[in-house]
């Protein structure tokens, strides 16, 4: 890949989609983790107004060092930049304690772990309207349209997405060109919904690298006859996500109505 032409086209891609709009620039989630690095400072190189936002809820301390640091970083090398802390833990709790109790709380937890998403996703709004500005997502290629990895209406809720056409091993030759902080890129990639430690790979149980050779092979139609074990193991993970996530990458489904029935 040519990193910094690829670079060097988002940023375009980004500066002329917000013009034509007649937006003034963009506002976008810093988790601490990679992609929301590597998109904010795409961002911030269009030189259009920028805001990030920090929205912890129940967030481990290191995700929020690393939040914390990548803004000051920002703010440091581009003068566009602003930011926001909004504490939205006692929001949650509160959403929390009004809901009515379920039997199953093993569905409940993961339930609640997609509204953390979607409070966020609400918060962008907010002063995306305020402000005059584009929801930037910070989906991958392999989150957003291999194994739907992300929350409907929450982190995939956005206006534009930037690194989309991305797989994640590029997302990391791009974060290393542009400087980000190197305990960003080190740190294991993490959706930060569930309040513990809790990886990206011990959720899906296959590294980003994995899935990507799994879904170049889906893309070619290679079956796993020749495959290793660990290969096949990754392939029908990648598969089972694909299969039940399919919804998330389809636009949603409308009932046509004849022309007979009108």
């Amino acid at each position: 890949m040519q990193t910094e032409k690829v670079i060097g086209h988002i940023v375009t891609w980004l500066q002329e989609y917000a013009n034509k709009a007649n937006i003034e620039g963009f506002v976008i989630g810093i988790s601490g983790g990679i992609d929301s690095a590597v998109t904010s400072t795409l961002c911030a190189r269009t030189g259009l107004q920028l805001l990030c936002l920090e929205m912890p809820i129940h967030q481990a301390e290191s995700q929020v060092t690393r939040a914390s640091e990548h803004i000051k970083w920002l703010k440091g090398h581009y003068p566009n930049v602003e930011s926001l802390e909004v504490n939205l833990t006692p929001t949650f709790d509160s959403l929390v304690n009004a809901l009515p109790k379920v039997d199953n709380e093993e569905d409940r937890f993961m339930s609640l772990a997609n509204t953390r998403a979607r409070l966020r996703m609400t918060t962008l709004y907010y002063f995306a309207a305020l402000n005059k500005l584009l929801v930037a997502g910070t989906g991958n290629k392999v989150e957003d349209f291999g194994v739907g990895f992300y929350t409907k209406y929450g982190d995939g809720g956005v206006d534009i997405s930037p690194i989309a056409d991305l797989l994640k091993t590029e997302v990391y030759g791009i974060a290393k060109v542009l400087g980000i902080n190197e305990d960003i890129i080190k740190a294991a990639p993490t959706d930060g919904l569930w309040g513990d430690d809790r990886t990206d790979e011990d959720q899906i149980g296959a590294s980003y690298p994995e899935l990507e050779w799994a879904m170049q092979m889906d893309e070619k139609g290679i079956v796993d006859t020749d495959f290793s074990d660990r290969q096949k193991e990754v392939f029908r993970i990648y598969k089972r996500f694909n299969r039940t996530n399919h919804h998330k990458m389809v636009p949603i489904p409308v009932c046509e109505i004849p022309n007979s029935l009108k």
